[in-house]
């Protein structure tokens, strides 16, 4: 189906050449085709779906060991999803949450954990705060926004430190931020953290299960949307294709890798900021665009699972969502199958945690969650028939997850970059979306936008 790279150089014609077969790159260029344009994607992986991958198991079952949850106004991927006949389901949560905090296990009933009432009130004052603040953010030029700049000199660490009087309470919302960031909050701007907070709705949203970011799951694994799409593009679709360099003219773009050159009218680049910045082009890009994609760094996280022949939290009266502010493991998750017919428990390692665990060796990172999981769970968790884990970082393509981030100073020197065109190449991937920005929807919805701008330029 798929053109493999071993071929002789050749030069053909087209009007858009899309480098990234991720949802983004995807979106893009099914709508280019459908407006009868002539496309061609480049992808550098064996398979499409970029930072989103199902794996699929000898059993039947599969894990998402990429982007798997879609929740309340991801109305793109959700239309894609219907479009494409992809069931989705809601995310396990019935039953207790568990926190360990003080090296103590409680279970408790809701969102808000049993911790000392100063600490909660602290916490809830925090949320609220950044929600207003939020709201005052132009998604589509944040550096306009008012006090841009002031919030763009900070961190969201010194925020923290500046809101939160309490040890405790800034220990869970650094709990929160990381695994809505996979960064530190040291390392990102407050203005970022307000844009990308506006952009997912609120605060409450990014952290939710219910009405939330992590409310449900695709039936199948989150790349069988990507995946259908890409069925319809299967003589468009060149994968084991790194892009190595982009040579620009005012004519068109030759695009060329190992063992092919093509040429295009125009050209998207839907990958990362960063992995962008590891092309050449033999017009140097303008030096703020080239600095943005040299700063904005991506997130760091290791999505582990272990595998039950049962999910013997929820007889328990468990939901498996599990937290601590002191941990390898931060937060996991229930991500067994809709049928319940496996127990998949699921753990994040984020920000500095997933740097350390990644000096680990294989065997020494598979005991250190075992037992992050069976220090929330109890000795049940240590019976697990397989464990599995992707680590972004050590990912060739993507270099990291969830998303690129801005740190301070950044959005208001170089961010209006982001989107601007250069010549004759135009920029795509959910880091470019000004809605769920990070996410697939905003993935989706990057790929739209591309989509849309060029069709006048066709």
């Amino acid at each position: 189906m798929h053109r493999s790279l071993n071929q002789t150089k050749t030069v053909m014609n087209f009007d858009v050449i899309i480098i990234g077969a991720g949802y983004a790159g995807v979106t893009a260029a099914l709508n280019l085709k459908r407006a009868g344009k002539k496309v061609l994607v480049l992808e550098a992986r064996d398979r499409v779906g970029g930072r989103v991958y199902t794996k699929y198991l000898n059993d039947g079952n599969y894990v998402d060991l990429g982007g798997q949850w879609i929740g309340p106004t991801q109305d793109r991927i959700y239309a894609l999803a219907k479009e494409f006949e992809v069931e989705t389901f809601k995310t396990y949560d019935e039953g207790k949450s568990t926190l360990l905090y003080k090296d103590k296990v409680k279970a408790y009933k809701g969102l808000i954990p049993p911790l000392p009432v100063y600490a909660l009130l602290s916490l809830d004052a925090a949320i609220k705060k950044i929600n207003k603040l939020s709201k005052g953010i132009d998604l589509h030029a944040p550096w306009q926004s008012q006090n841009a700049k002031q919030y763009d000199s900070m961190t969201l660490q010194s925020w923290m430190e500046s809101q939160m009087g309490s040890k405790v309470a800034r220990s869970f919302f650094q709990v929160a931020a990381e695994a809505i960031f996979a960064a530190h909050p040291s390392e990102v701007s407050l203005l970022h953290a307000l844009f990308y907070t506006k952009s997912g709705t609120d605060f409450d949203c990014l952290m939710n299960i219910k009405k939330g970011a992590q409310e449900e799951r695709f039936v199948g694994g989150a790349q069988e949307v990507v995946n259908r799409m890409a069925a319809l593009l299967a003589d468009e679709i060149q994968l084991n294709s790194p892009v190595k360099r982009i040579n620009q003219d005012s004519e068109g773009d030759d695009v060329i890798g190992e063992g092919f050159n093509y040429r295009a009218r125009k050209v998207i680049v839907a990958v990362p900021p960063a992995m962008a910045a590891r092309i050449e082009f033999n017009q140097p890009l303008p030096p703020n665009r080239d600095q943005l994609m040299q700063r904005m760094f991506m997130g760091s996280v290791v999505k582990c699972y272990a595998i039950y022949d049962k999910s013997f939290w929820r007889d328990k009266g468990l939901n498996g969502l599990c937290t601590t502010n002191n941990g390898l493991i931060s937060v996991t998750f229930d991500n067994s199958p809709k049928d319940g017919s496996k127990g998949m428990l699921m753990g994040f390692v984020l920000a500095n945690q997933a740097k350390a665990f990644m000096e680990l060796t294989t065997s020494e990172r598979e005991k250190a969650v075992i037992n992050s999981f069976a220090s929330f769970l109890g000795p049940d968790a240590r019976n697990y028939e397989q464990y599995l884990e992707q680590a972004w970082a050590e990912e060739e393509w993507s270099r990291g997850c969830f998303a690129g981030i801005m740190p301070p100073g950044a959005w208001t020197s170089v961010g209006k970059t982001l989107r601007e065109p250069v010549g004759n190449i135009h920029w795509a991937g959910t880091e470019t979306s000004e809605i769920w920005n990070g996410y697939i929807d905003g993935a989706v919805r990057s790929g739209e936008r591309v989509a849309k701008e060029l069709m006048p330029l066709l």
